[in-house]
Parts: structure tokens; sequence; C-alpha cells
């Protein structure tokens, strides 16, 4: 329960732009609920569709003041960069193919960026943001916000303790159903960009979820993924991007992996499931149930490990904000990526160093996430060929 009353809940609300998340958005509501809970954020400003008539209508239906609803990002960059009480920080919810060109403009300006997954839609753009993002005083965070849950910190840290020895499987899956048929072709928002690789990139569920999959097996175990073997593939016809894909990991120092993701695997509602073994024990997390953590050691009976209950550790009590039995979700996974980001840029404003306890994913994370999908994708193109990141 450390966020709350937090030193930094008493600093002044961080000034919020956002660029996309418009009128029937989905995540553009998912980040203003998260940027909202722990009560760092006020937004103030946005481009919000990437037509001047929707972005003003969905300005009027948030409150925003009109004079700071713009029709398009670079403009809302340039004219927020000026005034005296502009935005701070900006995140930005659109479709991939726009993540690079509008992150360039705050970044350019000295306005921290808040980035919706995957980084970019191909791997060019995203060695080219990461050269922006190293070269401004801003900072850049990215949501995968799956590692914001506190079970899932408390994973990390165990990992890090050693409790589990040394690393020898990793298992990820993340099913889902959603796109079993072609809704794209009936006008379906969501699913008619995550479905064009001119607006999502090469990668379809690969891009979408696995890259939210392989996140979380790097960001709990530590381990960096050197190669890789893929089947990719498309199930729906007429589909452009793969709708499911089998892939085999290895990583440095040894361990071995496996990484599924399906948007085609009927009964699946959204089943990110995690699981590490070591040589000392293992530990198994999924994404619905998602306040437990089940531990085996090695030789001893399986124990379950509860958010803020007995053998919960600081980590996870960290990102915590309500007594154990009550559950906490998505929408507070999401949340503790802001609030985290929130702790960062009031270090900045301090002209102090960021707490090492802070974390959130980075730009660097972003591209080892976009070289993930491309890896993937020539991987199967190969027949399957180990290839390396």
């Amino acid at each position: 329960m450390a966020i709350e009353g937090t030193v930094e809940k008493r600093e002044p609300r961080i000034r919020l732009g956002m660029v996309g998340g418009g009128s029937g958005a989905f995540i553009g509501a998912v980040h203003r609920i998260a940027a909202r809970i722990d009560d760092h954020y006020e937004l103030v400003a946005g481009a919000l569709s990437s037509t001047p008539e929707k972005s003003r209508q969905s300005g009027a239906e948030l409150g925003l003041d009109p004079a700071r609803t713009y029709d398009d990002f670079k403009s809302m960059a340039i004219r927020e960069a000026k005034l005296k009480n502009g935005i701070e920080a900006v995140a930005i919810v659109t479709p991939n193919h726009m993540h690079y060109p509008a992150a360039k403009e705050f970044l350019r300006r000295g306005i921290h960026v808040i980035c919706d997954k995957p980084l970019t839609s191909n791997l060019a753009d995203a060695r080219k943001l990461l050269k922006i993002a190293q070269e401004s005083d801003a900072l850049f965070v990215l949501t995968h916000n799956y590692t914001g849950y506190p079970m899932v910190r408390q994973a990390r840290e165990m990992v890090r303790k050693g409790e589990l020895g040394e690393i020898r499987v990793i298992q990820v899956e993340y099913p889902q159903d959603w796109l079993a048929e072609p809704i794209e072709q009936s006008g379906q928002k969501q699913a008619a960009w995550r479905t064009d690789p001119k607006q999502s990139g090469a990668g379809g569920s690969t891009g979408d979820i696995g890259t939210h999959a392989y996140n979380l097996a790097s960001f709990v175990t530590g381990l960096e993924l050197e190669e890789l073997a893929a089947d990719v593939h498309t199930f729906v016809p007429g589909r452009q991007l793969d709708d499911n894909a089998h892939v085999m990991l290895r990583f440095a120092g040894g361990a071995k992996g496996m990484l599924w993701c399906s948007q085609v695997a009927t009964g699946h509602e959204n089943g990110l499931k995690l699981r590490v073994y070591g040589t000392r024990g293992g530990i198994e997390w999924v994404q619905a149930d998602p306040n437990y953590l089940w531990f085996t050691e090695l030789g001893k009976p399986k124990q379950l490990i509860t958010r803020n209950g007995a053998g919960a550790n600081a980590a996870a009590a960290r990102v915590s904000r309500i007594p154990s039995g009550h559950p906490e979700g998505y929408l507070e996974g999401f949340a503790t990526i802001y609030s985290e980001a929130a702790r960062a840029i009031h270090a900045k404003r301090q002209g102090r160093p960021v707490d090492p306890d802070v974390v959130y994913p980075t730009v660097e994370d972003g591209v080892t996430g976009v070289a993930f999908v491309e890896a993937c994708i020539a991987s199967s193109k190969r027949n399957g060929a180990w290839v390396k990141l």
C-alpha cells in the first residue's frame, strides 16, 4: 500500500496531454483512468483524433479547453511547449504507425512521453526513436501494463534474489479468441487497424499480444533473448497479418523458453500466463487471477502467495493500494505504470535522481519488442529457422 500517502502524491499534478484516444477508442479511456487512479495527473490538452472535427468533439466530451484541443499532434507539441503552463507529459494512444512521428515531436521539445505498445510499427522507426529519446532530456515510458501488477513485481524480486535458483525454463502464453472470425471486414474499429499492416506493422498477434508476453517474461526473469524459432500463421482467410504464433526461445546463459500467442483460441478471453522454472523452484502467474502467485520450492508442497498476504515481499507491497483479499486488477496494474512515470517526472522536476525502486518499461524495452516481432516473421518465412535478435 505504498502508493497511498506517498510524498509524490502531494506534488502538484502533472499536466498531461493525449494524442489519440478520442470518442470510441478503448485504450484511450483506459489510459485516462490509469492516469487518474493515483491522482498524479490532470488531462489538460489533446489531439484526440486523426480528423479535426472528431478531435474537437472528443475534447468537448472530456471537458477540455477548446483552445487546447488541437487538430493534429504537431501543432499541439509546438504550442504546448511554448505555453507557461503547457503539458509536461503526453500519452500517445494511437495505432502503432503513428507512435514514432508523434513521440518524436514531443521528445524534441522536452515533453515526457508515455506511449502505448508496441513501440513502433517497424524496427527502423524503433531505432530512430531510441536515438531521439536518448538525446532528449525527457523521459520515455512504454505502457507494458502487465509489469505493474503487484504479484508480477513479487515474481521478479523472487527471481532476482535467487529464490528460484538458476532459471532453466520459461513458458509464457497469451491466447484470445476475439479475432476467431474476420470481424475486421465488418468495420469493427479495433480489429480493422490491428489487422492492417499499414497501421499495425509486420505483426498481428505477435505485435499486439506477443510483445506483451515476451516483455513479461523478460521483465520477470531479467534474461536477454538471444535467438528464436517461430511458426507464425494466419488462420482466418483473407486476413493480412498473423493471428497465431508458436515461438521457441533461447536466452543468454542457457535458459530455454516457449511463447504462444493467439487471437483465434476459442474459449480464451485474455489468457496471459507465465511460468518460470529454476534449479530451486518454480512460479506460476495468471493474469485472470492476478492477486495470486503460485510458488513451489523443489521437494516442498506448492505454496499460494497472495497480494499483501503472508509471504508477499516489499516489491509487491510497494505497488499495492488496498489490503489483501480485495482484488486489484487490470486498471490498477496500468495505473502503476503511470505512477512510476510520475515518480520519475517528479524527480526530474526537482533535479534529483530517480529512486532505483521506480521501475517502468523503457524505450529500450520497446526496441527489443519490435525486434522480437520482426525476428518471428523472419524465422517463420524461413520455415522456423533460428534467428538472432
